[in-house]
C-alpha cells in the first residue's frame, strides 16, 4: 500500500477579503491550520455572538486599522485543546480567547496571558457575550460614576446599553432613561427599571437631555446631536457607538463635556490588572443581571443570524460553531 502524507489539520473561518455589506462580503472557508505559537493556547471555539461591533468593521468603517484579508469576530467561548509548556492543566477548560485572532473560526490561537478562564457556573451562551459589551459598560461606569445622578441612554435596546442601565440602577443612579427604536423593547426596559423614551418623541428626548447628568450614546447622528445640544454645563456626554453609521456633529455652544470612549484604549489598563482580576467583577455582574436570552443559529445559517441582528426587534444572535465539527 503506497505511503501517503498525513492530511494537514484544518479549521473553518469566516473571512473578508474586501470591505462591504457583511452578508455579501464574508466567506466561510476551510483553511489549513498554521503551527501554534509557543506561548499561545489553541482553543476550539463553540459559540460566538453577532454584535454591531463585529459587523461594522466588515463594512470598512475602521478600514484604517484593519489589514485584509481579516477574520471576523472579537469574542466568544471555547475549550483549550493545546497549551504551552507549564500550562497543560488548562487543556479541556473553557476560556474566552481574547486579543488573539478573529474569533469566528473553529480553532483560534490566543496569547495564554490574555485568555480568561470561565467559571463553571457561567453558561456558554452568557460567557460568549462576556467581553465586548459587559466590559465596556463596566469600564464606562467606573470612569463616569452615576450614583445620585440622572442617566440618559441612547440605543437602549442594544446589549451594552442594557448593561449600562441595569448596572447604573444597581450603583445608585437617581433615574435611568433609555431612548429606544423598536416598540418591542419598551416593556423590557420598563421591567428592568429603565424609563423608556421613543426615538419618535423628540420633545421627550429634549426634556430628558436637559435633565441628564450623564448621557451614554450608542447611536451618533441626529439624536446624539439633539442630546448634546440640550445638556447642561458640568454634565458628561459619552459617545461609545455609531449604530446609525453617522458621526456626532459637535457645534458651537455645547455646554456638556464630550468624551469619546473606545474599549481598545483601555485594554492595556485591564491587562495590567490581570485579565482574571478584570473579569472577576464582570462574572459577578452577569450573575446578578444576566443578558437577555439570545437566539442560537448553526454556523452555516450565518446569513440568517445577520438578518436577525439587523432587525430592530430581533433577538441577540449567537453562532454555534460546534455545529461544524
Amino acid at each position: 500500500m503506497p505511503w501517503k502524507n498525513p492530511p494537514h489539520p484544518m479549521r473553518t473561518s469566516f473571512i473578508y477579503r474586501a470591505f462591504g455589506a457583511p452578508r455579501s462580503t464574508l466567506e466561510m472557508l476551510n483553511r489549513e491550520l498554521p503551527p501554534r505559537p509557543p506561548s499561545s493556547f489553541r482553543v476550539a471555539v463553540s459559540h460566538v455572538p453577532v454584535n454591531p461591533s463585529d459587523l461594522i468593521p466588515i463594512t470598512g468603517a475602521y478600514a484604517h486599522r484593519i489589514s485584509l484579508p481579516a477574520v471576523a469576530g472579537y469574542e466568544g467561548v471555547g475549550r483549550v485543546v493545546e497549551a504551552p509548556d507549564g500550562l497543560s492543566h488548562m487543556v479541556g477548560r473553557r476560556v474566552l480567547p481574547l486579543r488573539g485572532e478573529g474569533t469566528w473560526q473553529t480553532l483560534v490561537d490566543c496569547p495564554a496571558h490574555h485568555a480568561v478562564e470561565v467559571p463553571d457556573a457561567v453558561s456558554d451562551l452568557v460567557a460568549a457575550r462576556a467581553y465586548i459589551n459587559p466590559m465596556a459598560a463596566a469600564t464606562m461606569l467606573r470612569l463616569w460614576p452615576v450614583r445620585g445622578k440622572v442617566v440618559l441612554l441612547s440605543g437602549a435596546g442594544s446589549s451594552c446599553s442594557e448593561h449600562l442601565g441595569r448596572w447604573a440602577i444597581s450603583q445608585g443612579a437617581k433615574l435611568v432613561m433609555g431612548i429606544y427604536r423598536s416598540e418591542n423593547r419598551k416593556d423590557r426596559l420598563h421591567r428592568v427599571g429603565i424609563e423608556p423614551i421613543s426615538t419618535a418623541n423628540i420633545s421627550a428626548i429634549l426634556t430628558a437631555s436637559a435633565q441628564a447628568d450623564v448621557a451614554f450614546d450608542a447611536l451618533g447622528g441626529d439624536i446624539a446631536r439633539c442630546i448634546l445640544e440640550r445638556m447642561r454645563a458640568e454634565t458628561d456626554f459619552v459617545a461609545y457607538g455609531l449604530l446609525t453609521g453617522k458621526p456626532v456633529n459637535i457645534g458651537a455652544g455645547i455646554r456638556a463635556t464630550y468624551h469619546r470612549f473606545h474599549m481598545r484604549d483601555h485594554f492595556p489598563v485591564l491587562a495590567g490588572r490581570g485579565m482574571q482580576a478584570a473579569f472577576a467583577e464582570i462574572w459577578t455582574l452577569l450573575a446578578e443581571a444576566p443578558p437577555s436570552p439570545p437566539r442560537v443559529f448553526p454556523a452555516r445559517e450565518w446569513r440568517q443570524a445577520f438578518a436577525e441582528a439587523e432587525k430592530p426587534d430581533g433577538q441577540k444572535p449567537i453562532l454555534d460553531l460546534s455545529s461544524l465539527a
